[in-house]
């Protein structure tokens, strides 16, 4: 009984500290039913009481397999029992296209972000522990993966508005498996966990053919730690080095040519990632060939186009911007936000719509768009419409609307990941 008590109260120390620096009022909890994650909700619910805060559950129905409406309602059966509010997101957008497994990760997290906004949560805690951290490193380890990806995932980062936290990603899954026996509460095991179809469950058989040479979830998280050092160094020196070259323009990105030429090459392939994903707003970047091709094309002073960015090139400087063909079907009204990070906004928007500039409504401004940004890039800004007929384009001609109800539009830049300077240095 003493061993026992020391183990919880260790566990419980270790899962506390997640939230040391940060105690939000109201956490959500992921939770699938499984072992790892009906210990996250065991712990939560000792440390919600404990520190007086607010919580709330939430399990995602993929709809893939007949169980899976089962194990809903068993988290909600224990949920109640713990009185803690509990909720079922079910996912129908499959189209059988794609990777399933990745589709259901995106699709499951927005689904989660979606539902946290909705409740007034900034926080939710995820099940994942010091094995998955393992088989993650594998898994990327077998694509041949930098840096970044062997770093594995992060006990804390920011995403879609929200705080996501690992509190047991120090934890291994034996550990939990037995504070859940202590407790006499059952979980659900997923078949799909002993499906060797998947990369995860490949990834850990190979682990446990590892051990004998000394190769567990700590000694692998020890080496993801030192990984992670190494990439907050090249973070610091890529966000440097992009203050020293690289200025934002209403959305674009300009490089100078000489200050990059004088980047060493990885930190120049990690500026130039960066910078796809923050105009496109894209969760990854793009690797190897394409990159290293787009690349040389900067080097050369060339356009070219790769992941919805354009790169427009001169002697001077390089203009990243948005690909009109990325954003030509993009279409928001007034006061929302379009194309995920631009918000127009108007006094009045009946009847309008916001919409890329495109050529028509470039041919329709004339000559107002001479000594700006280049016609490529205007092409692919929002502008206000109202049927055919160009309203305002902001970002093209801050003067007056063009349209005969003149009244008030600005162009504001809502990004999700932030400014382009300071989100290289958050992941």
């Amino acid at each position: 009984m003493v061993q026992t008590d020391t183990h919880s109260a260790m566990l419980k120390h270790f899962f506390a500290s997640a939230f040391t620096f940060e105690k939000p009022n109201h956490v959500g909890i992921a939770v699938s039913g499984g072992g790892d994650s009906m210990a996250l909700l065991r712990l939560m619910a000792d440390w919600g009481q404990e520190q007086r805060v607010r919580l709330s559950a939430v399990t995602v129905n993929h709809g893939l397999r007949a169980d899976a409406a089962r194990e809903a309602e068993f988290v909600a059966e224990t949920c109640e029992s713990l009185k803690i509010k509990h909720s079922t997101l079910n996912w129908t957008d499959w189209s059988g296209a794609g990777n399933l497994q990745d589709a259901a990760r995106r699709a499951r997290y927005g689904l989660m972000a979606d539902w946290a906004k909705d409740n007034d949560i900034d926080t939710i805690a995820l099940g994942h522990t010091a094995d998955d951290q393992a088989e993650t490193f594998f898994m990327r380890l077998a694509r041949a993966s930098g840096i970044d990806g062997l770093t594995g995932m992060q006990r804390r980062r920011q995403a879609d508005g929200i705080t996501w936290v690992r509190p047991l990603l120090m934890q291994e899954r034996c550990e939990l498996r037995q504070y859940l026996r202590d407790l006499r509460q059952p979980w659900i095991d997923d078949p799909s966990n002993d499906d060797e179809t998947y990369d995860r469950v490949k990834a850990r058989k190979a682990m446990a053919a590892l051990t004998d040479l000394g190769i567990d979830s700590h000694v692998v998280g020890r080496v993801m730690d030192h990984l992670s050092q190494v990439r907050s160094v090249l973070d610091v020196t890529t966000h440097d080095h992009a203050i020293d070259c690289m200025v934002e323009d209403n959305g674009d990105l300009i490089i100078d040519r000489k200050g990059f030429s004088q980047g060493a090459p990885e930190i120049n392939r990690r500026l130039v990632s960066h910078a796809l994903k923050w105009i496109s707003s894209a969760d990854y970047g793009p690797r190897g060939l394409k990159l290293q091709e787009f690349m040389s094309a900067m080097l050369r002073g060339q356009h070219a186009t790769l992941h919805g960015v354009r790169l427009i090139g001169d002697a001077q400087s390089l203009r990243l911007c948005r690909e009109f063909s990325a954003v030509q079907d993009e279409v928001s009204i007034p006061n929302g936000i379009w194309d995920n990070r631009w918000q127009i906004t108007c006094d009045k928007s009946d009847g309008l719509i916001v919409r890329a500039l495109g050529e028509d409504g470039l041919q329709k401004l004339g000559a107002r768009v001479e000594g700006g940004a280049p016609r490529e890039s205007l092409k692919s800004t929002p502008a206000v419409f109202s049927g055919d007929d160009l309203i305002a384009a902001p970002l093209a001609d801050p003067s007056v609307p063009v349209g005969v109800a003149a009244q008030s539009i600005h162009a504001k830049l809502i990004h999700p990941r932030g400014h382009a300077f300071t989100s290289l240095l958050s992941h």
